[in-house]
Protein backbone atom coordinates (compact mmCIF):
# COMPACT_ATOMS: atom_id res chain seq x y z
CA UNK A 1 0.00 0.00 0.00
CA UNK A 2 1.48 3.48 -0.65
CA UNK A 3 0.50 6.94 0.75
CA UNK A 4 -0.40 9.00 -2.45
CA UNK A 5 -0.41 12.73 -1.58
CA UNK A 6 -3.75 14.83 -3.12
CA UNK A 7 -2.60 18.31 -3.95
CA UNK A 8 -5.45 20.42 -5.71
CA UNK A 9 -7.86 17.64 -6.16
CA UNK A 10 -11.11 18.39 -5.79
CA UNK A 11 -13.37 16.70 -3.38
CA UNK A 12 -15.32 15.38 -6.41
CA UNK A 13 -12.56 13.74 -8.16
CA UNK A 14 -10.70 12.83 -4.55
CA UNK A 15 -13.24 10.47 -4.63
CA UNK A 16 -13.39 9.19 -7.69
CA UNK A 17 -9.58 8.46 -6.72
CA UNK A 18 -10.44 6.39 -3.52
CA UNK A 19 -12.77 4.37 -5.74
CA UNK A 20 -10.24 3.44 -8.53
CA UNK A 21 -7.04 2.99 -6.17
CA UNK A 22 -8.76 0.78 -3.13
CA UNK A 23 -5.53 -0.74 -1.98
CA UNK A 24 -3.91 2.72 -1.38
CA UNK A 25 -3.42 5.39 1.33
CA UNK A 26 -4.83 8.70 0.04
CA UNK A 27 -3.87 11.99 1.81
CA UNK A 28 -4.56 15.72 1.78
CA UNK A 29 -2.29 16.86 3.99
CA UNK A 30 1.66 16.28 4.55
CA UNK A 31 1.36 12.69 7.39
CA UNK A 32 4.52 12.39 9.58
CA UNK A 33 5.68 9.93 6.92
CA UNK A 34 6.62 11.28 3.41
CA UNK A 35 4.74 10.19 0.11
CA UNK A 36 5.14 7.50 -1.90
CA UNK A 37 3.76 9.09 -5.10
CA UNK A 38 1.80 13.03 -5.08
CA UNK A 39 -0.87 13.49 -7.99
CA UNK A 40 -1.86 16.53 -8.49
CA UNK A 41 -4.50 19.41 -10.64
CA UNK A 42 -2.26 21.29 -12.60
CA UNK A 43 -5.50 23.74 -12.71
CA UNK A 44 -5.72 24.17 -9.17
CA UNK A 45 -1.59 24.80 -8.26
CA UNK A 46 1.53 26.14 -9.18
CA UNK A 47 3.61 22.95 -10.61
CA UNK A 48 6.90 24.52 -9.65
CA UNK A 49 5.62 24.83 -6.15
CA UNK A 50 4.38 21.31 -6.09
CA UNK A 51 7.83 20.09 -8.06
CA UNK A 52 9.79 21.98 -5.16
CA UNK A 53 8.05 20.96 -2.28
CA UNK A 54 8.39 17.47 -3.26
CA UNK A 55 11.19 16.47 -5.29
CA UNK A 56 12.55 13.38 -4.37
CA UNK A 57 8.87 11.87 -4.71
CA UNK A 58 7.50 10.62 -8.33
CA UNK A 59 4.51 13.84 -8.81
CA UNK A 60 1.73 12.85 -11.36
CA UNK A 61 0.12 15.56 -12.50
CA UNK A 62 -3.11 15.70 -14.46
CA UNK A 63 -5.82 18.48 -16.18
CA UNK A 64 -8.29 18.59 -18.69
CA UNK A 65 -7.66 17.92 -22.79
CA UNK A 66 -7.86 21.73 -23.25
CA UNK A 67 -5.25 23.07 -20.84
CA UNK A 68 -1.95 22.45 -23.26
CA UNK A 69 -0.98 25.33 -20.89
CA UNK A 70 -1.22 23.04 -17.54
CA UNK A 71 -0.04 20.15 -19.49
CA UNK A 72 3.53 22.19 -20.65
CA UNK A 73 3.87 23.80 -17.32
CA UNK A 74 3.36 20.06 -15.58
CA UNK A 75 6.38 18.86 -17.65
CA UNK A 76 8.47 22.12 -17.27
CA UNK A 77 8.21 21.87 -13.78
CA UNK A 78 9.66 18.33 -14.50
CA UNK A 79 6.69 15.91 -12.86
CA UNK A 80 7.76 12.47 -13.98
CA UNK A 81 4.33 12.10 -15.52
CA UNK A 82 1.77 14.86 -16.78
CA UNK A 83 -1.64 13.30 -18.26
CA UNK A 84 -4.96 14.65 -19.14
CA UNK A 85 -7.87 13.92 -16.15
CA UNK A 86 -9.34 11.39 -18.58
CA UNK A 87 -6.09 9.35 -18.76
CA UNK A 88 -5.78 8.83 -15.67
CA UNK A 89 -9.28 7.96 -14.51
CA UNK A 90 -8.71 5.13 -17.37
CA UNK A 91 -5.38 4.01 -16.46
CA UNK A 92 -4.87 4.99 -12.44
CA UNK A 93 -3.51 1.67 -10.84
CA UNK A 94 -1.24 1.31 -13.78
CA UNK A 95 0.39 4.83 -13.87
CA UNK A 96 0.76 4.51 -9.80
CA UNK A 97 2.22 0.94 -9.46
CA UNK A 98 4.84 2.86 -12.61
CA UNK A 99 5.09 5.78 -10.69
CA UNK A 100 5.97 4.27 -7.03
CA UNK A 101 8.22 1.55 -8.27
CA UNK A 102 10.59 4.38 -9.57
Amino acid sequence: MATILLVGVDLFFRGKLEGLLPAHRLVTKDSADPPDLVICDIARVDPLDVAESWPDVPILGYTNHTDTAGLRAGHAAGFDQVIVKSALVERAPELVLELIAR
